[in-house]
Formats: structure tokens, C-alpha cells, sequence
């Protein structure tokens, strides 16, 4: 078993808790966890940046023109045993992390040319396999052959409430109202851009993990990352 290699693909809406139980999966299996929203989100921090997107308006040709200068990659932090989000070299893990990013992130999503050379990226990560990805379409459309896909989902009000919680132990300044208006906009973004929506890959088994503590959510999908391993 220890000789096979998978790739494991998590999709999901937003705050479901998709990138907590990716790393524990690929902290316990020994394999490469690659968070495909921090991507998204390390895009989103560079058009904010240049100012290309705020509340007002979004320049999604003046992003397009800058893809070729936007180098993402991953660094193991040994303190936290996990990698940082690296854009350009800089080490902006933290700051992508934001509600401000959160508000634009879903926008940024549904270019498709951001889309197009992020995906690219993704296969490359991916060709050793070994992988654990998650991201809105990585059973659809990144890895349609993934030896396992599970589809994460949870109610809105369940979702906002831990987004809103792990904000606050953060020390953002945040509503409740404003982080499920969020959670809610994502929903509605992310389902029905024409370009990938999310959505349940068919042969992907759905957690839905409303009433799942995160240990229990952990021990079902370990379990079934095993079987597929197993049966690979």
C-alpha cells in the first residue's frame, strides 16, 4: 500500500472546512497537500494591490495583462509543519487569509484566463501524484480521474459561523451578518460562473459535515482514503 500513489481531489463551497482536512490528510498519508484557494486568493491580493478590483469596479484586462508576472508557489514552515502561500516571493499566507480578500476572491475565480494558468499549474503539481488538492474544481475539471473525490458541503449558517469564529480568534474586526452575506455571494459566484462552476463531480462521495465534529469528519475520510489507496 505504502508503494501507491493518489490523487485525492476536495471540492466544496466555501468554508467547509476543505483545507483543514486536505492537510491533516496529507500530514497522515506523507503525501503534498496543495491549497488551489490560496492560489485564487494570491491573485486576488496582486489585483487588489494594483488596483484592479475594490468595491466600486473590477479591470479583469488589466489582471489578464499581469498573469505573466504572478509566480505562485508553496513553502514549508516548519513552525506550523505546513506550507506558506508565497506570491512573487513574498510570503503573503496571512494577508490572503482576510475577509477583504474573501470579498473579491470569488470575482478573481471566474476569469478565465486566471482560471486557464492556474489550472496549468495545478497539473503540473500533480503528475507524480502522491496529491491531495482542493480547491471548487479539481474533480471536475483539474483531475477528472482522481482515484478519490469528495464533494464538501454544510449550511450556509453553519459555515459562516466558523468562518466568523476563526476571523475573530484572528483579531479581525468582523460582523456575523457581514461573514455569511459572504459565504452566501461566494455560494452564488462560485455555482454559477460559466467558467468551471462548482459542482459535484458524479463520481464524488458528499460529506456533508454539518454535524460532524472535525475529528469525526477526519476519521471518515481518512478511512476512505485508505480503501482507495488500497484499491488502486
Amino acid at each position: 500500500m505504502e508503494n501507491k500513489k493518489i490523487i485525492i481531489a476536495i471540492d466544496g463551497y466555501s468554508s467547509t472546512g476543505k483545507s483543514t482536512v486536505a492537510k491533516q490528510l496529507a500530514k497522515s498519508l506523507q503525501y503534498i497537500y496543495v491549497d488551489t484557494g490560496a492560489m485564487y486568493r494570491a491573485v486576488t491580493l496582486f489585483a487588489m494591490r494594483k488596483g484592479y478590483i475594490d468595491d466600486n469596479h473590477f479591470d479583469p484586462e488589466a489582471l489578464e495583462n499581469e498573469l505573466p508576472s504572478i509566480r505562485i508557489r508553496f513553502e514549508f514552515n516548519p513552525e506550523k509543519g505546513l506550507a506558506d502561500t508565497l506570491l512573487n516571493d513574498e510570503n503573503v499566507e496571512k494577508e490572503i487569509r482576510t475577509l477583504s480578500v474573501s470579498r473579491f476572491v470569488s470575482k478573481v475565480a471566474a476569469v478565465s484566463k486566471v482560471r486557464k494558468k492556474l489550472v496549468e499549474q495545478q497539473n503540473e503539481m500533480g503528475k507524480a501524484k502522491g496529491i491531495v488538492m482542493d480547491g471548487r474544481d479539481i474533480g471536475t475539471v483539474v483531475f477528472p480521474n482522481a482515484e478519490l473525490k469528495l464533494f464538501m458541503t454544510a449550511t450556509a449558517k453553519d459555515r459562516a459561523e466558523r468562518r466568523f469564529l476563526e476571523l475573530t480568534e484572528r483579531g479581525e474586526k468582523v460582523t456575523y451578518e457581514d461573514v455569511l452575506k459572504n459565504v452566501v455571494n461566494r455560494d452564488h459566484i462560485d455555482s454559477t460562473r460559466k467558467d468551471s462552476p462548482l459542482r459535484k463531480a458524479s463520481d464524488a462521495i458528499q460529506i456533508d459535515n454539518s454535524n460532524l465534529t472535525l475529528e469525526q469528519q477526519f476519521e471518515q475520510i481518512l478511512g476512505l482514503a485508505k480503501n482507495a489507496i488500497k484499491n488502486a
